[in-house]
């Protein structure tokens, strides 16, 4: 049964306008999805070609923030960095490379560029006889036993399955001085066409060491201001560790264990070991995380059940009112965008009545820093927090031919957990391209296979993923 939404006063109108829009013309669709981003666009495909009618909302651009100022303009950005670096290490290989230049202006015009292609690409996926695509802010307006009632853009629509897709925001914390006038956030970064000559990052998370190596390789002044007493949060500390000392040597400063308090003009005010202290900064960027959407919508005026902030749903994506199902950032516990890709699926398919569920057992992570870093499972701190005995097996990527060619004077490191019996619980790496080795030990990870199952495995040589084999064997 459906009739469990009373309508609020405040929706009372809406709702005389929603039934009059609904009794020129009633539209009916198997799945209406509010939001067109990584989990909206997947699940609109997907549901389509297995022959459900489709109707997908986004009020914005669709492929949602990870498209449009979230991770493809950030990793487009990071690989003019990147070929910079290169240039200015050229020598090295045998090449000579003088007086290397950029022009600022031209990366983020290609950045742009990249981003308008990605957004058609996703549009013409969703180029199907069984998808209507609506810009403009849906909001729910009523349930029945005959579906849920949706109104946007002047049109009414009525859907049997309702998908939760709305996103997130970035948090701002309550601390004097940081507001959006104030401050950068990604958006901000990635569309200034201007470098400043210096920049305070608050927060040293994936973002935030992403920004901080793209601004200090083209020249900018850059200080990373962080509450914990390691960058990276949730990677592995030892690898997060390597990453920050690399980054040291290449000017970049860090302030770990401290507490922001203030920005004051330019001036970033912190506390460390129990004095203040400040850096001086042309901007500030704003890194400390991101919050689910659950504003508008209508999603207030649903009876779903929430967690910190984020909707809650089980193993198959279901909220806990029956035929509403939510899927990536709004649900608030991994913010990933393949996470969201993987819960759509997970969504459609429990739609289809097809056998599925969820695991967040083996969702990599990836941090697109030169050098790169990349974890998949737990980690050692994470496994002494649970009390769980493991075996570490480590090797420094310099064991990798392929590695040695291509990385002249560089360091890394596969680290390999496994329990008792063998069975692998979390691989981490940093080197280039971990972004890429991981995969492998996602999947590996997937099929459960143990250290001895794992090692009968055969990668092609000479690769830098055979750094994972040669581990397999410490």
């Amino acid at each position: 049964m459906l009739n469990w939404l009373v309508p609020q006063a405040s929706l009372v109108s809406e709702m005389v306008n929603y039934r009059r829009l609904i009794t020129k013309k009633e539209i009916m669709y198997d799945l209406g999805i509010i939001g067109g981003g990584p989990a909206g666009y997947t699940a609109a495909e997907r549901a389509a070609v297995n022959g459900l009618r489709v109707v997908i909302f986004e009020k914005a651009d669709f492929g949602g923030v990870c498209l449009n100022e979230g991770c493809i303009p950030t990793k487009t950005i990071l690989y003019s960095a990147k070929l910079i670096s290169n240039a200015r290490g050229a020598s090295k290989y045998g090449v000579s490379a003088e007086n290397v230049s950029f022009d600022y202006g031209k990366i983020i015009a290609r950045k742009n560029k990249v981003v308008r292609k990605m957004n058609a690409g996703v549009r013409a996926r969703m180029n199907h006889e069984n998808i209507k695509m609506v810009v403009g802010e849906a909001s729910v307006i009523s349930t029945s036993d005959e579906g849920i009632g949706l109104q946007c853009s002047g049109e009414a629509f009525r859907v049997r399955n309702l998908l939760i897709c709305t996103g997130s925001h970035n948090f701002f914390p309550p601390i004097p001085g940081i507001v959006p006038d104030t401050v950068w956030t990604s958006r901000e970064a990635l569309t200034s066409k201007e470098l400043p000559a210096s920049i305070a990052i608050i927060g040293g998370g994936v973002i935030g060491m992403e920004f901080a190596g793209f601004f200090n390789t083209l020249g900018v002044e850059v200080t990373v201001v962080e509450m914990l007493d390691e960058i990276l949060g949730n990677m592995d500390k030892e690898i997060s560790a390597l990453l920050r000392e690399e980054y040291t040597k290449k000017g970049i400063r860090f302030q770990l264990q401290s507490k922001v308090l203030e920005l004051r003009g330019n001036e970033l005010i912190f506390e460390k070991d129990g004095e203040k202290m400040s850096v001086n900064a042309e901007r500030v960027l704003l890194s400390v995380g991101r919050k689910s959407n659950m504003d508008g919508a209508g999603l207030e005026n649903l009876p779903i059940e929430t967690f910190r902030g984020g909707v809650v749903v089980n193993e198959y994506m279901q909220t806990s009112v029956p035929h509403i199902y939510a899927a990536g950032d709004v649900t608030g516990f991994s913010l990933l965008a393949h996470t969201a890709v993987r819960e759509a699926e997970v969504a459609v398919n429990h739609m289809l009545g097809i056998s599925d569920a969820m695991s967040y057992a083996a969702i990599p992570g990836v941090v697109y820093t030169n050098p790169e870093v990349a974890g998949v499972g737990e980690t050692e701190e994470s496994l002494i927090t649970k009390k769980k005995p493991y075996h570490v097996a480590k090797l420094s990527m310099n064991f990798s031919g392929r590695f040695v060619a291509e990385n002249e004077g560089g360091n890394g490191l596969c680290k390999i957990l496994s329990d008792e019996k063998g069975k692998v619980l979390g691989v981490h790496l940093i080197g280039n391209p971990a972004s890429e080795i991981i995969t492998v030990a996602t999947l590996a990870m997937e099929l459960d296979l143990t250290v001895a199952q794992w090692q009968k495995s055969v990668f092609p040589h000479p690769t830098v993923g055979e750094i994972l084999k040669e581990t397999l064997f410490e």
